[in-house]
């Protein structure tokens, strides 16, 4: 799906270069900045993430917002009408985030509660209000729970052992939430952001044979990355 992402962006690129191009040249006369045209920054990469992202539902949100304000920009619906219904569309919106997590992705979800039935052996890394930095080099990770509430986790996992499959529980609530995994893995990400986001920047690849690290992260007006 990355690589469908990343084809995706290359064409949105490849476009607008040629409308430059041809305006450049007095063929055409395409006008890039209509009204509305910063709604693209919201409309184009959540579409985007329909295809390649981890998570469909917020991708979809985004899109609908987008979507909404390119219309009102158009005159099309009114921003009085918009501002009335605001509130109720965000709560709707996270109602149905909710209910409808675990309906795409089944078989990461499924892993994931499997791997939680193992608590037992996990590590509790919690900031409230504060930082916490955790460096598990040369150790065997057999999994965590980190929470940030106002504060801020770093878990570096970057020379950690895994010898099979592992989950971290990953949420962040006003706070931020750092995870740099080792090479020679599998990642896999399941994220519920509410008014937050949970970002893969790591560069692993699916390979077989591989122990595989599951990341279930939340982000409510806060933020999880994965380097």
């Amino acid at each position: 799906m990355k690589k469908l992402g990343n084809v995706l962006w290359g064409i949105v690129f490849i476009v607008i270069g040629i409308i430059f191009g041809l305006n450049a040249l007095g063929i055409t006369d395409i006008n890039i900045f209509f009204k509305g045209w910063w709604t693209l920054f919201i409309i184009v990469p959540s579409f985007i993430e329909l295809f390649r992202g981890d998570n469909k539902i917020w991708s979809f949100v985004w899109l609908v917002i987008g979507s909404v304000l390119l219309l009102c920009a158009q005159g099309v619906v009114s921003f009085s009408l918009i501002r009335k219904l605001i509130f109720p569309f965000i709560f709707v919106m996270i109602g149905i985030g909710i209910i409808f997590k675990d309906t795409f992705n089944k078989k990461i979800t499924e892993k994931i509660k499997t791997l939680n039935r193992n608590k037992g052996e996990f590590e509790e890394y919690c900031a409230t209000f504060g930082e916490q930095k955790n460096d598990l080099s040369g150790q065997e990770f057999k999994g965590a729970n980190l929470d940030a509430v106002f504060g801020s986790v770093e878990l570096d996992l970057s020379h950690a052992i895994l010898k099979t499959d592992q989950v971290i529980n990953a949420n962040a609530i006003f706070g931020g939430i750092e995870i740099k995994v080792p090479t020679g893995i599998n990642i896999k990400v399941k994220s519920t952001p509410i008014f937050g986001g949970v970002s893969n920047k790591s560069k692993t690849t699916y390979q077989e044979n591989l122990p595989t690290l599951y990341i279930n992260g939340v982000a409510m007006f806060g933020g999880v990355e994965i380097q």
